[in-house]
């Protein structure tokens, strides 16, 4: 078997490269929250590249990207923890982790984006509208959150069975979550290249996908800081997940086809909206790091590879994550940078966006977020993730 994969050995703690990179989260969590406090003292309208004609920029597109990839491997550790002797059952502990770890980062992004953050948990709070498709996404979030901090304290403790009932609650909630951040798109009839029925699916697709090459790529770099040899059961696992990708990132690319035909049989703004990606200024984020990078290569890899290299494997699975980022970003972007009067003289085709520094920075705050999580569940929590209980 290729990918130097053997016998496992027991755990050895944390490396001293593993130590760098959690002063190295660190740091890029504190230059993130600088940038937000920045944004608070000049104003967001000042540090971010947000205008009235497109309010929404890169870090809804981030939120979403985090949410989404939690909402996948959510829903993967459940079926892995339900249907117990699967393949990627070795995964599943690891998974519930990386999940809570993701919403925290989107929790992160979203949190310091907003110019009255201390206003989002008590509005939710004391002031539900159940009409509101972003109100019930922040509150299934925040449940399925916390429903999963109180799975993972019962498999550490190991209460496997009750865990696995509240890993049911949590993945329903997250699926849930996760149509309602489509349906928020979705449900805009004033964004026609939004608007239908199309995007909750979507999302919950991109969520299989995003959280099979996530759970594969911090697997491979699990054993790769830790200096280990990953076991043959463990490797089996990640094989499953490259299976997923295979399958998923096929049907998106097929829902992508599907989402331009009809665009190109719809309004004018449709047309233009699609065009700004097809060749207008997306379209090097999207036929580039979106369709070759995210889809088409990761898939060829994969079946070229036949699945035999654990290298190729978190390759494809780094290129999927990416696709997927620049996925969520072209999604936003595109869906506003058709002006309300187009066809005015003087109205330009595409209202111009590109990303403030502070935008940029709090995009780091995210990630490092994620890269802290990582490391504290690789020093605190290994051997939880390697391993493997029968539930």
């Amino acid at each position: 078997m290729k990918g130097n994969v053997s016998v496992a050995v027991a755990p050895q703690g944390i490396t001293l490269p593993g130590s760098k990179l959690l002063w190295f989260s660190l740091a890029m969590v504190v230059v993130g929250v600088g940038a937000a406090v920045y944004a608070q003292v000049v104003g967001h309208h000042q540090a971010f590249a947000n205008t009235r004609q497109m309010p929404w920029g890169m870090l809804i597109g981030v939120y979403a990207y985090f949410a989404i990839i939690s909402t996948g491997l959510c829903i993967l550790a459940v079926f892995s923890h339900v249907f117990g002797g699967n393949q990627m059952s070795p995964l599943a502990n690891r998974m519930v982790w990386l999940s809570i770890i993701m919403l925290f980062g989107a929790f992160t992004v979203i949190g310091l984006e907003i110019e009255n953050p201390w206003r989002m948990p008590l509005g939710v709070m004391l002031h539900p509208n159940v009409t509101s498709n972003i109100w019930w996404m922040g509150t299934l979030y925040g449940m399925a959150v916390g429903v999963m901090l109180l799975e993972l304290y019962l498999i550490l403790t190991g209460k496997f069975k009750l865990a696995i009932i509240l890993g049911v609650v949590g993945a329903v909630a997250e699926a849930l979550a996760n149509s309602n951040l489509g349906s928020v798109f979705a449900s805009l009839n004033s964004r026609p290249f939004w608007y239908g029925s199309q995007l909750p699916i979507f999302f919950l697709a991109c969520a299989v996908l995003s959280g099979a090459a996530a759970v594969v790529m911090f697997t491979h770099y699990s054993y790769l800081l830790q200096k280990r040899e990953m076991p043959a059961a463990t490797f089996r696992a990640l094989q499953t997940a490259g299976k997923i990708m295979v399958l998923m990132t096929f049907l998106i690319t097929l829902a992508t086809a599907w989402k331009f035909a009809n665009a190109y049989c719809g309004t004018d703004e449709m047309i233009m909206a699609a065009n700004s990606l097809v060749t207008g200024p997306l379209a090097t984020s999207f036929w580039v790091f979106e369709l070759a990078i995210g889809l088409l290569l990761p898939c060829a890899i994969l079946v070229l590879s036949r699945l035999n290299s654990i290298q190729a494997i978190s390759l494809a699975a780094l290129m999927v994550l990416v696709g997927q980022f620049f996925s969520r970003y072209n999604l936003v972007v595109a869906g506003q940078i058709v002006p309300s009067d187009y066809g005015l003289v003087g109205v330009p085709q595409y209202l111009a966006y590109s990303p403030s520094a502070a935008e940029y920075l709090l995009v780091v705050a995210g990630l490092g977020v994620v890269a802290l999580g990582f490391v504290i569940g690789e020093r605190f929590m290994d051997r939880t993730f390697t391993q493997h209980q029968e539930h």
